[in-house]
């Protein structure tokens, strides 16, 4: 007959521990980590591969339908996201990001337009949409109109009422919160559909600072408790401006600080998308590329790749 080992209080203790220890998949911070790019060679780049990134996010004119060029390179890329196994949030956008030149079209434009478009790329597999991008910054014709924003976001809801919907998608500069009380203002019993609220923070990461975003995550939970954050666009920037001249050792630094912020606010933020992965060229008013214009390495691509294990894809 065999003989059955005494247990012993210490070794309940230990057994107890091996249960309570997480796996390396529980340990991770439960955010979403994915890129923001609009280069659809960026799918072929062995580093993007090894990264095994599942989620990306393109922005689109809103009258794309219109213009087959446009449609080209969205179902490029679409088909590329799809081939990789890769979940694309499609954003749409201004027909002119040139500031404040942008129009407003006729709303029942802009309702057969897009309408068209998402059904379009639904079809295709796409389940996620941005009603606005950007929608207070003055690159978009919404700068001015949160209600227009508000009725963009209605459409898009009735024309995808089973997608995923960022409905209101804003830059951390002065006076967002006062364009988010008009937006919910006008949303009326929408309100509660609008659950996710895109955060494009770069003035924050960049000055290392959280004011920004803590204030638009405050201000969207006075009117709907359950909302919950992606940080649409955000990472460091290599370039832009006087502010931020030419330094990729600081774009780096600040984007330690993005996934540092990150875990600290993972309570209220549940995505990440990094802008961006291809760097501009020479000469470029904004970049903010981990990788550079011919796909080189930069030393930001080195910080992602150390921090994106302790996050979800």
């Amino acid at each position: 007959m065999l003989k059955t080992k005494k247990i012993t209080p210490t070794l309940l203790a230990l057994v107890a521990l091996s249960a309570a220890a997480p796996s390396a998949a529980d340990a991770r911070t439960n955010v979403r980590v994915g890129i923001g790019d609009q280069n659809v060679a960026m799918f072929d780049h062995s580093e993007f591969k090894a990264l095994k990134i599942k989620r990306v996010r393109y922005f689109i004119r809103w009258d794309a339908i219109r213009r087959p060029d446009d449609l080209r390179n969205a179902d490029a890329y679409v088909a590329a996201a799809r081939r990789n196994k890769v979940s694309v949030l499609l954003h749409i956008s201004s027909d002119d990001l040139t500031r404040k030149k942008a129009k407003l079209p006729k709303l029942s434009r802009y309702r057969s337009d897009v309408t068209r478009l998402v059904k379009r790329y639904r079809k295709k597999g796409v389940r996620e949409f941005g009603a606005r991008n950007e929608a207070n910054h003055d690159s978009q014709a919404t700068w001015r109109s949160p209600k227009r924003a508000a009725d963009e976001f209605k459409i898009v809801r009735r024309a995808c009422k089973g997608c995923t919907i960022v409905a209101l998608d804003v830059l951390d500069q002065k006076g967002v919160e006062r364009y988010m009380r008009r937006f919910y203002a006008a949303l009326g019993s929408y309100r509660r559909y609008a659950t996710i609220v895109g955060i494009h923070n770069y003035s924050d990461i960049n000055r290392k600072r959280t004011r920004g975003t803590k204030s638009i995550i405050r201000t969207a939970k006075r009117y709907n408790r359950r909302s919950q954050f992606w940080l649409t666009e955000t990472g460091g920037v290599v370039n832009f401006g006087r502010n931020f001249p030419y330094n990729e050792k600081r774009a780096a630094n600040r984007l330690q600080y993005l996934f540092t912020t990150t875990k600290k606010m993972r309570r209220d933020i549940k995505r990440v998308y990094i802008y961006n992965w291809t760097g501009a060229p020479a000469g470029a008013r904004f970049d903010a590329g981990v990788t550079g214009p011919n796909g080189e390495a930069r030393p930001a691509l080195a910080t992602l790749k150390k921090n994106i294990k302790d996050f979800l894809r």
